[in-house]
């Protein structure tokens, strides 16, 4: 498993069958606006990602089984309120290097949230200018390189990882504040440039603080 880390949000670090239940574009949704929304119904989950409430019902309970879910116990008569087990999760890609399915749902997993950071970042382009000029200012991408060894690579995501956490509620409260989406993507430069000492890589990938 992956080292532990004192973290001010709830984390799950998947295991192969976890990974493989998430795996799966409603699931993935779903998850995703339990986080983003908090404790809903199958149905009103249903209506928000236009599916049927069986199908939202069924692949609930499924992720559920792997701890990705939770019933409030909130919930009235028949109806169950869920609510997401965790605020996130990760993995470390070394810890399923054996397990070839493992590994297909992890790779699904990581072309699903590109996917979904092309679509949310493509919103924003699109109603950026409705903003206030110092939203506008303070939101947009950018990008560089450094040159590292794995060790300092790690380090320097622990660093960036503390920062973000440091702001993670900071503006809690004030009536000025937004969530902001960050998204943080890390690959060599030269892609193809394999090192032929034979390491594992150590990356892995995560998602879910305030939608991360």
């Amino acid at each position: 498993m992956a080292e532990q880390k004192d973290r001010p949000y709830t984390h799950l670090e998947l295991t192969a069958e976890a990974a493989k239940v998430l795996a799966h574009p409603l699931r993935s949704r779903l998850l995703g606006a339990l986080r983003r929304g908090g404790p809903a119904s199958a149905t009103a989950l249903a209506a928000e990602l236009t599916t049927n409430t069986g199908a939202t019902s069924y692949h609930l309970r499924k992720m559920e089984s792997v701890g990705l879910v939770a019933d409030t116990q909130e919930g009235r008569g028949k109806e169950r309120i869920w609510k997401a087990a965790t605020q996130s999760h990760g993995w470390n890609d070394s810890d399923f290097a054996g397990d070839e399915d493992a590994r297909t749902a992890l790779g699904w997993l990581v072309r699903d949230y590109h996917r979904q950071f092309d679509t949310n970042y493509s919103h924003w382009l699109d109603v950026a200018e409705s903003w206030p000029a110092e939203w506008q200012d303070v939101s947009g991408m950018t990008d560089t390189w450094v040159d590292v060894t794995p060790e300092q690579a790690r380090a320097l995501e622990d660093e960036l990882e503390a920062v973000v956490n440091k702001y993670l509620r900071l503006g809690t409260g004030d009536p000025r504040a937004r969530r902001l989406h960050l998204w943080r993507f890390t690959f060599p430069l030269d892609a193809d440039d394999v090192p032929d000492d034979g390491t594992a890589s150590d990356g892995g990938a995560s998602d879910g603080v305030a939608g991360r």
